[in-house]
């Protein structure tokens, strides 16, 4: 029996250091947001019915999430037909992934888990944290970034107390040495519960 453990957490939490401590623990990782990248790169699965239904999307044979952008910008209901073409690609690739990494664990980094209701079909959600202030400081530290867009990412997340809320499990990514030592134990337990 293979434990699919659903990885989340709001924008600068963690989640993709917290992702590679698993990797580092021999850990299988699917990450989503790889998976899109894959499908929207040059000879992706998805380039072929993203570009029939938004041919200004693709750019030199590759899908310009730029253009994606001011496509859904100028129409809302443009998302749901993007997600509607996509959403099944990046299942495809999860399964691929999963039939192709036997093992007890599986670790999935969904961004937008709960947002997307992926918890419903996997085993435990694990949700890694910080506090607001550790959060907004490692966010505008980021090349770029600024407070508006800082805050466009947040209204579109899930607020961290509903994801800490539901979550099965909570790591906080205060120290790198304590996340480290909480993922462990994790793996230990969940271990536990596939040799039963």
């Amino acid at each position: 029996m293979t434990w699919l453990l659903g990885l989340t957490g709001s924008i600068g939490m963690g989640k993709s250091t917290t992702a590679q401590m698993f990797r580092d623990e021999g850990i299988p990782v699917w990450d989503a947001d790889a998976a899109v990248h894959r499908l929207y790169d040059r000879g992706g699965a998805a380039v072929g019915p993203v570009g029939a239904a938004f041919p200004e999307a693709v750019v030199d044979g590759v899908i310009s999430r730029d253009a994606l952008k001011k496509i859904i910008a100028a129409d809302p209901a443009a998302l749901g037909r993007l997600e509607q073409i996509v959403h099944p690609l990046v299942a495809k690739d999860r399964a691929a992934f999963v039939a192709a990494n036997p093992a007890p664990l599986i670790v999935v980094d969904i961004p937008l888990l709960y947002e997307t209701g992926a918890e419903t079909w996997l085993d435990s959600v694990l949700v890694v944290s910080a506090s607001e202030e550790a959060q907004r400081a490692r966010v505008l530290a980021r090349p770029g970034m600024t407070e508006a867009q800082f805050g466009a990412i947040l209204s579109r997340q899930m607020p961290d107390a509903e994801k800490r809320r539901r979550a099965d499990h909570l790591i906080e990514t205060t120290t790198l040495n304590e996340a480290r030592a909480k993922v462990r134990a994790l793996i230990a337990e969940l271990k536990d519960k596939t040799d039963a």
